[in-house]
């Protein structure tokens, strides 16, 4: 079995151990819900105002013709979106472990518990998890700048830059919510992308499928508990040198 579908498996037994753990699941529903509703507001008024905006950045454009005026702030603007749209998925994870860090840390503890206890050591402070979290963030926005520049290439912005940007956020997604267990394991975030980074796969498995499925209306808010319980499981796993259970 390749890792890309090891990471896969580990998303679809986080979502069982969630389903199997109603009281688990019910508690992860209430952050997610409340971030997403915050991000919705602010994707609609990008969407609102991303013409506007795109008329204001581009003025160059206005002794052009009709046609081509219209054709680079229509791009300007869906690009915009797109960028925004990137931008939301890579900090909805971040974002919703700080607003709900008490479940998730509670959460993954019991997902610990479950597959034989909680490693011993006190992890790292709360303070430190959030700084990673901004770094992880800082991280992710180096790569999609470029991304968002890229998609005015004719062509290239159409097909490969849209790839690599699910695969930037699917390793990105896979690094924010592997931190509740990895610091518990007290590794910073430089340990924890080197660890991830050697198996690539592993983390593009584990993240692009839940990047598409959070691109569902809703499917965040009814995923998010499960994805912080196959994490923990996958970093289990990984900083044991393990290969996944074949269940």
């Amino acid at each position: 079995m390749t890792d890309f579908a090891v990471g896969i498996r580990y998303v679809a037994r986080g979502q069982r151990w969630a389903v199997g753990h109603g009281r688990w699941l019910a508690l992860g529903l209430l952050p997610a819900l409340i971030t997403l509703v915050v991000y919705a507001a602010a994707l609609v008024a990008l969407a609102l105002y991303a013409g506007d905006f795109a008329a204001w950045a581009t003025p160059f454009a206005d002794d052009w013709s009709d046609t081509w005026r219209s054709v680079l702030r229509v791009t300007f603007a869906a690009l915009l979106f797109a960028f925004g749209l990137l931008l939301a998925v890579l900090t909805f994870t971040a974002v919703t472990l700080v607003v709900g860090d008490p479940f998730y840390e509670a959460l993954s503890g019991q997902v610990e518990t479950s597959e034989g206890g909680v490693p011993d050591g006190e992890g790292l402070s709360f303070w430190a998890s959030v700084r990673g979290s901004v770094r992880v963030l800082l991280y992710a926005v180096c790569f999609a700048v470029p991304l968002f520049l890229c998609g005015f290439v004719p062509g290239l912005g159409q097909t490969v830059v849209p790839v690599i940007g699910f695969a930037v956020s699917g390793f990105f997604l896979t690094v924010e919510l592997t931190s509740v267990a990895m610091d518990r394991r007290g590794l910073s975030v430089k340990e924890r992308v080197r660890l991830l980074r050697g198996r690539i796969a592993l983390a593009l498995g584990f993240g692009v499928p839940l990047v598409l499925l959070f691109l569902i209306p809703l499917a965040a808010v009814f995923l998010m508990p499960g994805a912080v319980a196959g994490a923990t499981l996958l970093a289990r796993d990984l900083t044991a040198g393990q290969p996944p259970p074949q269940d």
